[in-house]
């Protein structure tokens, strides 16, 4: 497959599992789309851990613009309180419209498990078609254990025995995906 048509293969496996996949030029229109995502539901606060230096600078200003408290640090003391989680996402596997996040960090757990909304920011130089694709990237990052990588296909989901779906019963209502075309 090439880049473009990974794309729209993962674009369209992620939306059929509930994911919002939006094209966004730069980490700056990233910030803005989250940020706003997060003011327009009602939501007060935005928590972001692990951005550092020229990115933190530009998601505080994004933050700022809408009126939100950033979280970037002791999550854990502010459960409840932030309305979106902000990540990265290291990988996005096209046949199932998944995003890998490397989560050893608490700090990201937290972002991404306990977040009505979770915005995970993956460049599009980082799609691959399958998970057979990501064999030996994958081989590389777990040899570095311990380690936490989770695999991501949509907001969380639950259904009962009368077959009613619920999303976000245990984690996000929904996630939200920034298709990052800057350096692919």
């Amino acid at each position: 497959m090439n880049q473009n048509e990974l794309r729209q293969e993962f674009g369209r496996k992620a939306e059929a599992v509930s994911a919002v996949v939006t094209p966004v030029a730069d980490l700056a229109q990233a910030f803005a789309q989250a940020a706003r995502l997060t003011a327009l539901q009602g939501g007060k606060c935005l928590a972001a851990p692990g951005w550092e230096g020229a990115d933190l600078a530009a998601l505080k200003a994004a933050c700022e613009q809408e009126g939100l408290e950033l979280i970037t640090q002791g999550l854990r003391e502010r459960t409840g309180e932030f309305h979106t989680g902000l990540t990265r996402a290291r990988w996005g596997v096209a046949e199932t419209g998944t995003i890998v996040v490397e989560s050893s960090s608490e700090e990201l757990r937290l972002a991404t498990m306990l977040s009505e909304v979770h915005v995970a920011v993956l460049p599009a130089a980082n799609l691959r078609a399958d998970l057979f694709s990501l064999e030996q990237e994958l081989d590389r990052t777990l040899a570095d254990a311990p380690g936490y990588l989770a695999f991501i296909s949509g907001p969380s989901r639950t259904g009962d025995i009368e077959l009613v779906l619920t999303l976000g019963a245990h984690g996000p209502r929904q996630l939200h995906i920034m298709l990052l075309e800057e350096g692919s």
